[in-house]
C-alpha cells in the first residue's frame, strides 16, 4: 500500500474562495466516478460555500467535550474505516480540541496520507509558520494556528488561490465573506488594501520557490543545461581572498532588487588536493557571511576556476555572476587573461558584474597564505644557524687554506644556501644567500677585506651567485613544501582507505560500525568527543546515533566542529577547533557515517522484505490448505449429519453409530488442523511465551500418544532419567506432531519407537534426548531441513495428510523452550526425529560425616590425614 498523495489550496487571504476551489474539484472527480468523502468541511455560514457540499458523501463528525462545551471535530478513525479514495479536509493549520488523537489537524492528514488516502486540505498563507512573524507585522494579529512550512511543501501539487484586494474588498462588502455585523471591522483593520497586498505578494513568492523545485527537477530530468531567464540566480566566484566580503555583499544587493533573487556563492578548489592561493580561515568566514545574508555556499573541485565558475553557474540557471577585479599586477597578465576576462568571454547569456576593490592589482602576496612547512622549531633554528653562521666559518677555513678559486669559493657558498634550504626552510636559506654573498665580497673578491668590486665580471659573479642562491632555496622550499603536501595526503588517502576497510568489514546492519567509526574520528583529530547527531523529523530534535569520548554534542550548536551531511544528519565534534585543511578529510568520514546508516536502513527494509513475503508465501499456502485440507472433512461431516437427518431413510444402530463415529473423526480432524494453524499462527508472531519448568519426561509422553493407536507406538521412557526444563503443554503438542507423523509414514504393522535417553558430556550441561523411530520411506539428506518449512510435505504425501505444519509446528515451540529438533537417518531405513531438552542440574548430595570411601581416599581420608 503507498503513500497517499496531497494536494493544497493556499489562499492569499481569508475569503479567496480556496474551499469553495477544493469542493469544486471534488465534484469534479466525483463526476469522473473517484470516491470522494468530505472528512471536514467548514462554510462558515457562507451559503455558496454549504451549497457546495451538497451532493458528496459526508462523513459525521465526532463530538468532543472540553471544560463543559461541546465541539465537533474530524472523526479521523470513521475516515480511516470509510478508506475513501480522496478525503476533503478543511483548515490544514486547524488545532483539534483536546481530546482528540493528534493536537493537529495536518498530525490527522498525515495518518490519511500514511493509510494511502488521497487527500485535498487548504491552508491560508499567513498560517505558515515561517511567515508568522512578517504577518504580524503587516497585519498586527499574530496566529495562534500554524502549520510547519515542511508539511505544506511535501505535498504533491500546491494550487495558488487569489484575489485581487480590490476584488476581496468587494466580497466582503456584499457579504460573501463575514457576516454583516462584521463586515465594517474587517475591512477597517485585518482587510486593508496594503495589508491584503503584502499577503498577496507573501503567497506569490513563498510558492514561487515551490514552483522553482519543479522547474530544477524539471531542467535535470531532461538534460537541460542552457540558462532560462525563469528566476534571478547571482552566482559569486569566491578566490579565498580578502575581497571575497566585498564581493558577497555587492552580490546580496543585486539579489535583493528582484524579488525572490538567489544567492550563490562558490570557490574552485583544486582537483589534486593541494593547497591553493586561498586561505582556508578567510574561506570559512566568507561562507558563514553568505548563510547570514540568506545564500548558499558551494564547493567545486577543478583545476580550470573559469571553467568550473561556468559549469557551476549554468548548471544551477544562473542569470549573473559576480567577480573582482583581479589582484594581479599588470605584468603577470603576459602570462595569459585572468578568470574574469575568460568568464566574460565565454558567459555567454550569462551578465558578469566585474566588481572594483581596494586589493586589486596588488598583488595576491597579501593573501594570509602559510608558506612555512611545520619543519618545527629544532630544525627552523639549525637552518638558520647554517645559514647565518655557515658563511663566516667557510671563509675562515678557505682563508686558512688559501683559497680554492672564486669559482669553487662560489659553489661551496652556494651548497650551504642549499643545505639551509633543506634544513630550515626559505628564509634561513635567503639569509645565507645574503651573507655568503657579502662574505664572499669581502674575503675573495678583489680588492680584498674590502665590499668594493674593481672587476665588472666579480661584479656579475656575485650578483648571480645572490640571485641563484635565491632562486635554489626558493625551488628546494617550494619542493619541500610540496612533500609535505603530498606526504599529507598520502596520510590522508591511507586514513580513508583504512576508514573504507572499517566500514565494509563491518556489521550489515551497521551494529558497532558507527561506534567505532565515531572513536577513529576523535582519535584522528584529536577531539574530547565526537558525536553522529540524526534528525528524523526536519521539525524534531536531534538523536544521537552514535558516540565517543565524555559529554558528546546533543546538537550541532554545542559542538567545535559541526559537519552536516544533508538535512537529517551532522557529524559534530567537542574540543577544538579545525583548521580548514582537516575539514575536507573530516567530511570523508561524515561521509562513510552516512553511507553506514543507509547500508543499516536498507538492511531493515530488507528484513523487512524478507518477513513480508514468508508472510505472504504462508498466507498463500494457507488459502490453498483451507482450500482442500480444512474442507474435506467439513464435507464428511456435512454428508453424514444429512445422512443422519435424512426423514426418508431409517438407520439401525449400526449404520448411526459408524457414521457418528464418522462426524467425530472428522471432527477430531479438524481440530488438529485448526490446532496447528493456530500454533504457527503464534511462532510466525512470535507470541509464544513457553512457561519452564521441572518437568517429568514419562509424565508428558503418554499424554502425547492419545492422537495414535496404542498398537502402533512401543515405548523405552526409563525412569530414571533426569527431570528437564520444559513447558509440558508445548512439549506434549510437539511429541504429538512428531509421534503421528512417524505413524503415518510407518509401514503397516510396524511400531514406531519412542525411546528416550540422559546425555551427559564433561564440562556442558546435560541433556535428554527423545528419539522418534519410524521404518517408513526416509528422507534424503538435502530434503532433511525443508520437511521443517510450513506448509511442506516430502514425496507423494497424499493431500489429506494433513497441511504440512506438524514438524514446524513442533521445532517452533521446541526451540521456544531451548532445545532443537533434528532429523537422523534410521540404521536400515526410516526416519529418526531427535528432540533435544535440556536436563535439570542436581547438586551431588552430601556423604553422610564419618562415611569412609571405598579406597580410602577422598575428603574424609584428606581430613583424617
Amino acid at each position: 500500500m503507498g503513500r497517499g498523495r496531497l494536494r493544497i489550496y493556499l489562499g492569499a487571504a481569508p475569503g479567496v474562495g480556496k474551499t469553495y476551489a477544493m469542493l469544486a474539484e471534488a465534484h469534479r472527480r466525483h463526476e469522473r466516478g473517484t470516491d470522494v468523502v468530505v472528512a471536514f468541511v467548514e462554510d462558515h455560514g457562507r451559503r455558496r460555500t454549504a451549497d457546495m457540499v451538497a451532493g458528496l458523501e459526508v462523513v459525521l463528525r465526532q463530538q468532543v467535550v472540553h471544560r463543559g462545551a461541546r465541539f465537533s471535530e474530524m472523526d479521523l478513525d470513521a475516515v480511516l474505516a470509510r478508506r475513501p479514495q480522496v478525503a476533503l479536509v478543511d483548515e490544514l493549520a486547524h488545532t483539534n480540541v483536546p481530546g482528540c488523537r493528534n493536537e493537529k489537524r495536518w498530525q490527522d492528514v498525515e495518518e490519511l496520507l500514511a493509510a494511502g488516502i488521497d487527500v485535498i486540505s487548504t491552508v491560508n498563507v499567513q498560517h505558515l509558520e515561517s511567515l508568522g512573524d512578517a504577518v504580524a507585522g503587516i497585519t498586527g494579529v499574530r496566529q495562534r494556528e500554524t502549520v510547519p512550512d515542511e508539511v505544506v511543501r511535501r505535498a504533491d501539487q500546491i494550487e495558488l488561490v487569489d484575489m485581487s484586494p480590490q476584488a476581496l474588498r468587494r466580497r466582503l462588502a456584499h457579504g460573501n465573506v463575514y457576516a454583516p455585523e462584521k463586515i465594517d471591522a474587517a475591512l477597517a483593520n485585518y482587510f486593508r488594501p496594503g495589508n491584503l497586498t503584502a499577503l498577496r505578494e507573501l503567497a506569490l513568492l513563498w510558492t514561487a520557490d515551490r514552483v522553482d523545485e519543479y522547474l530544477q527537477k524539471y531542467r535535470a530530468e531532461q538534460g537541460i543545461e542552457g540558462t532560462w531567464q525563469a528566476r534571478e540566480r547571482i552566482v559569486v566566484g569566491l578566490t579565498g581572498g580578502p575581497e571575497g566580503a566585498t564581493l558577497i555583499r555587492r552580490a546580496a544587493r543585486i539579489a535583493a532588487r528582484v524579488s525572490g533573487g538567489e544567492l550563490l556563492a562558490v570557490h574552485i578548489s583544486r582537483s589534486d588536493g593541494l593547497v591553493g592561493p586561498g586561505s582556508p580561515q578567510t574561506l570559512i568566514e566568507q561562507r558563514a557571511l553568505v548563510e547570514s545574508l540568506g545564500g548558499s555556499f558551494h564547493a567545486v573541485l577543478g583545476d580550470d576556476p573559469a571553467g568550473g565558475l561556468l559549469d557551476f553557474a549554468r548548471g544551477v540557471n544562473a542569470t549573473q555572476i559576480v567577480l573582482g577585479t583581479s589582484r594581479r599586477p599588470g605584468w603577470q597578465y603576459l602570462y595569459g587573461p585572468g578568470v574574469g576576462t575568460t568568464v566574460t568571454r565565454e558567459a555567454g547569456d550569462i551578465d558578469v558584474h566585474m566588481v572594483t576593490h581596494e586589493h586589486a592589482g596588488h598583488g595576491r602576496g597579501r593573501i594570509p597564505v602559510r608558506r612555512t612547512t611545520d619543519l618545527g622549531r629544532t630544525r627552523t633554528v639549525a637552518g638558520w644557524l647554517i645559514g647565518l653562521a655557515g658563511p663566516p666559518v667557510l671563509a675562515v677555513v678557505l682563508t686558512a687554506i688559501g683559497g680554492l678559486g672564486l669559482s669553487t669559493d662560489m659553489l661551496l657558498f652556494l651548497s650551504l644556501t642549499v643545505c639551509a634550504a633543506l634544513v630550515g626552510g626559505l628564509l634561513p636559506a635567503v639569509g645565507s644567500a645574503l651573507v655568503g654573498s657579502s662574505v664572499l665580497n669581502y674575503y675573495f673578491t678583489p680588492p680584498l677585506h674590502t665590499f668594493t668590486i674593481n672587476e665588472p665580471q666579480n661584479i656579475m659573479a656575485v650578483a648571480i651567485f645572490t640571485i641563484v642562491g635565491i632562486s635554489v632555496a626558493s625551488v628546494v622550499d617550494l619542493a619541500a613544501r610540496r612533500t609535505h603536501q603530498a606526504a599529507r595526503s598520502q596520510t590522508e588517502a591511507q586514513t580513508l582507505s583504512a576508514l573504507a576497510g572499517t566500514v565494509l568489514r563491518g556489521a550489515p546492519n551497521g551494529d558497532g560500525v558507527l561506534t567505532a567509526l565515531m572513536e577513529q574520528v576523535r582519535e584522528t583529530f584529536g577531539q574530547e568527543s565526537a558525536a553522529l547527531l540524526e534528525r528524523p523529523d526536519p521539525l524534531g530534535p536531534w538523536v544521537p546515533v552514535a558516540t565517543a569520548g565524555p559529554r558528546p554534542p546533543e546538537r550541532p550548536e554545542e559542538a567545535d566542529v559541526d559537519v552536516p551531511v544533508g538535512d537529517s544528519l551532522a557529524l559534530v565534534l567537542r574540543g577544538r577547533v579545525l583548521p580548514g585543511a582537516d575539514r575536507r578529510l573530516l567530511g570523508a568520514f561524515a561521509a562513510q557515517a552516512a553511507v553506514v546508516l543507509e547500508r543499516r536502513r536498507l538492511a531493515r527494509e530488507a528484513a523487512s522484505a524478507r518477513r513480508e513475503a514468508e508472510g505472504n508465501r504462508i498466507r498463500t499456502a494457507l488459502l490453498a490448505a483451507v482450500s482442500h485440507d480444512l474442507r474435506t472433512p467439513l464435507a464428511g461431516i456435512k454428508a453424514s449429519v444429512s445422512s443422519l437427518r435424512a426423514a426418508d431413510v431409517d438407520w439401525d444402530p449400526e449404520d448411526e453409530a459408524e457414521l457418528l463415529a464418522g462426524i467425530e473423526a472428522g471432527a477430531d480432524r479438524l481440530d488438529h488442523l485448526i490446532n496447528n494453524l493456530l500454533d504457527m499462527s503464534r511462532l510466525q508472531t512470535g507470541t509464544v511465551t513457553p512457561l519452564i519448568q521441572e518437568t517429568d519426561l514419562d509424565e508428558v509422553v503418554p499424554f502425547a500418544l492419545g492422537g495414535v493407536p496404542p498398537e502402533s507406538v512401543r515405548l523405552d521412557v526409563p525412569e530414571t532419567l533426569p527431570m528437564i526444563r520444559a513447558d509440558g503443554g508445548l512439549l506434549e503438542r510437539s511429541l504429538a506432531n512428531l509421534v503421528e507423523n512417524a505413524v503415518k509414514y510407518s509401514p503397516d504393522g510396524v511400531k514406531v519407537l519412542v525411546k528416550a535417553d540422559a546425555l551427559e558430556q564433561p564440562g556442558m550441561p546435560g541433556r535428554v534426548e527423545l528419539r522418534i523411530v519410524d521404518r517408513g520411506p526416509g528422507v534424503p539428506e538435502d530434503a532433511k531441513e525443508k520437511i521443517f518449512a510450513p506448509f511442506q510435505r516430502y514425496g507423494d504425501a497424499p493431500r489429506g495428510a494433513g497441511v504440512g505444519l506438524g514438524l514446524a509446528v513442533a521445532r517452533g515451540f521446541v526451540e521456544a523452550m531451548d532445545g532443537s529438533v533434528t532429523a537422523e537417518d534410521t540404521p536400515g531405513g526410516g526416519l529418526t526425529m531427535v528432540v533435544s531438552l535440556p536436563a535439570v542440574e542436581r547438586p551431588p548430595e552430601p556423604e553422610e560425616p564419618g562415611e569412609p570411601h571405598g579406597d580410602g581416599s577422598g575428603p574424609l581420608s584428606e581430613l583424617i590425614t
